[in-house]
């Protein structure tokens, strides 16, 4: 893990040469140079993470006939509490009076990351398809892009536009083509956990540089839990419990080892790499690999008005997240 937060060592010029000075050009080259390793791992993370949580929404909706979402959600949290526990429990402790200090950010990230969003995804896994989930899911870096601007960034024309593209693909999807707003409600719970997750990776930009990765990972993860656990109970209460399997405990192992506590630390590390704006790029790359997983696992179809939107929709992210070409001189 702390490999992750070593920069290479900057080498000096040669002191033979002191009366040749770099070039801005030579200078320009050394600083990519420099920047190409943490940006690198940084994307590399951010794909890792995307790829894993395409298989997140498979496994909603397998397990959505033999596990309530909600069971489903609070073992994952349990399951991921247990697989960090054994790297993050020391640098807790050690933190615990610096993660009191901001108890009100891990709260909210915790009910934003962890209790409500992978909630309304199983839920939505009932009544929609995987395909579906991934798609909508890909127009949360929209929201992302809503609040740098009611931070007083710039958007400009061309992301803009972006959006607005990648909304209408959210839109004629989720409407079945006919824009009659009579949206399936498993959409509709999908929509509220991309605002869920957009609100999450943005609030990230906030988190205190001070708190180590691992602690914050297991402090919102035990958080969300906690919170969870009411709806837990009363699901169980009134549901009752579900039957344990070889293919569920798989599938709940899955989402607990490696879509929550390998994917949720990879994500936050891309993030204080690479910014939320660059890595939610990297996150536009998930309808396709849910589209495949889906075919591939499940043998969902794929028809042309699923193919006309993902288009639509990774046509306007991409397009909002590009920067322009700074004009030559």
């Amino acid at each position: 893990m702390t490999v992750l937060d070593r920069t290479p060592p900057i080498r000096t010029a040669s002191p033979a040469s002191p009366a040749s000075p770099a070039s801005p050009a030579s200078t320009a080259v050394g600083a990519a140079q420099r920047a190409a390793g943490p940006i690198g791992i940084g994307l590399a993370l951010a794909a890792l993470a995307t790829v894993v949580w395409s298989g997140s929404f498979v496994t909603s909706r397998a397990l959505a006939d033999s596990v309530p979402p909600i069971q489903h959600a609070f073992w994952r949290w349990i399951i991921a509490i247990v697989a960090v526990a054994p790297f993050a429990a020391r640098q807790t402790w050690r933190q615990r009076a610096l993660l009191r200090k901001h108890i009100g950010f891990l709260l909210a990230a915790s009910l934003l990351g962890v209790t409500i969003y992978n909630t309304l995804v199983n839920q939505a896994g009932v009544t929609t398809t995987a395909g579906n989930m991934g798609m909508i899911m890909a127009a949360s870096p929209v929201l992302m892009a809503v609040y740098e601007r009611l931070g007083g960034a710039r958007l400009g024309a061309r992301r803009v536009t972006g959006m607005l593209i990648a909304c209408a693909g959210v839109l004629v999807l989720v409407s079945g083509g006919s824009l009659s707003m009579d949206f399936a409600v498993g959409d509709l719970w999908v929509i509220a956990g991309a605002v869920s997750f957009g609100s999450y990776s943005a609030l990230l930009k906030r988190k205190p540089a001070e708190i180590g990765g691992l602690p914050f990972l297991f402090a919102t993860f035990t958080l969300g839990a906690l919170m969870l656990l009411p709806v837990f109970v009363a699901s169980y209460v009134l549901q009752g419990g579900f039957e344990p399997t070889v293919g569920t405990i798989s599938l709940l192992l899955y989402v607990g080892v490696v879509s929550s506590a390998i994917a949720f630390f990879a994500w936050n590390k891309a993030i204080s790499i690479i910014g939320a704006a660059r890595a939610g790029v990297i996150y536009y790359l998930q309808p396709v690999c849910v589209a495949l997983l889906s075919f591939a696992v499940l043998g969902e179809a794929m028809g042309w008005l699923q193919v006309m939107c993902m288009a639509l929709i990774l046509g306007g992210v991409v397009l909002g997240a590009a920067r322009a070409k700074p004009r030559s001189e």
